[in-house]
């Protein structure tokens, strides 16, 4: 069985979070401590979000749809309540759940029941031993595609912005905005054979490398979360094993360390590694398929996973 695990790191740029109509003057980012000192994060769901938006966009049938014009505020329309994993590459891809309450009849007991029960509740409770508990109902699958968390590349210095909003003025009509100038990694992890449809790992690497902007964190100003640079590997491994492997010195010079460890170490095979983009030149000795462009990686990838995966569905 084939898995597929990516490291991705973003372009550089500058993060800030989208500030709402009811926050109070300081707009924050979502901060982690990580290796011992303050960084900024995005969470998975924001990821995942773009990842969806870019299917929309593109044409694939997602059941739930952002609509920018709903009211009072724009929001996800949901096509399917019952979800289709078939029908829906989203439902497929990150998967759902849809729970239900026990419908609860109205209860038959009298007034005289009750005042029963409150002298003699051992008797009550003997006479409904037998009767079981109505349960709800719950439909649920899984998300085939894991998101880690992206961190910065460098801590969170403190840096503010001081606005002042337009229009009509208000008690938050001053405000800070907190900035952070930096790049972001993060990794990801599927199975294929745990999709209903696994031609769709191609549309899940196509939006990857793709992502324009996350949710939430960075829905306001522009910052360019597509690859600068990304490292994947197809493999029968259960692991990872090269999770947050990228690290940028105090000159902005970005390097891979633990990944060539582990690569000199044997827990990596060479030969499982597409790497791209601007840390190709790192990794050009080291065995692996290195390409100079993000896209290029990506192609040469889907033809070799088509080919191993039409290979074992002959085998089975």
């Amino acid at each position: 069985m084939f898995h597929l695990f990516g490291n991705i790191l973003t372009c550089y740029g500058t993060a800030a979070n989208n500030r709402g109509e009811n926050e109070g003057n300081i707009t924050t980012l979502q901060k982690i401590n990580w290796k011992g000192e303050v960084h900024t994060t995005v969470s998975a769901e924001a990821i995942r979000w773009a990842l969806r938006y870019y299917w929309q966009n593109v044409g694939y049938s997602v059941n739930r749809v952002w609509d920018e014009n709903a009211q009072p505020e724009a929001n996800h329309i949901l096509q399917d309540p019952n979800f289709d994993n078939a029908r829906f590459i989203d439902d497929d891809v990150l998967g759902f759940m849809h729970a239900e309450a026990a419908k609860v009849e109205a209860s038959e007991e009298s007034e005289s029941d009750v005042q029963e029960e409150s002298s003699n509740e051992n008797k009550k409770r003997s006479q409904r031993k037998g009767k079981k508990k109505p349960k709800g109902t719950k439909s649920a699958k899984r998300g085939v595609l894991e998101v880690t968390r992206a961190v910065s590349m460098i801590p969170y210095a403190g840096n503010l912005t001081f606005n002042a909003a337009s229009g009509e003025k208000g008690r938050t009509s001053l405000y800070a905005t907190e900035v952070h100038a930096t790049r972001y990694q993060y990794g990801f992890a599927l199975t294929p054979n745990s999709l209903k449809d696994q031609s769709r790992i191609n549309p899940i690497l196509d939006g990857l490398i793709s992502i324009g902007e996350v949710a939430g964190n960075h829905a306001r100003f522009l910052y360019d979360f597509s690859p600068d640079s990304i490292i994947l590997r197809w493999t029968h491994d259960f692991s990872p094993r090269f999770l947050y492997c990228f690290e940028e010195d105090e000159f902005g010079t970005i390097s891979v360390p633990e990944l060539v460890r582990r690569l000199k170490a044997g827990d990596i095979e060479p030969k499982e590694l597409w790497v791209g983009g601007a840390i190709c030149s790192v990794l050009e000795d080291s065995g692996a398929n290195v390409f100079p462009g993000v896209k290029k990686t990506v192609e040469a990838l889907k033809q070799v996973i088509a080919e191993d995966l039409q290979l074992s569905s002959r085998s089975l």
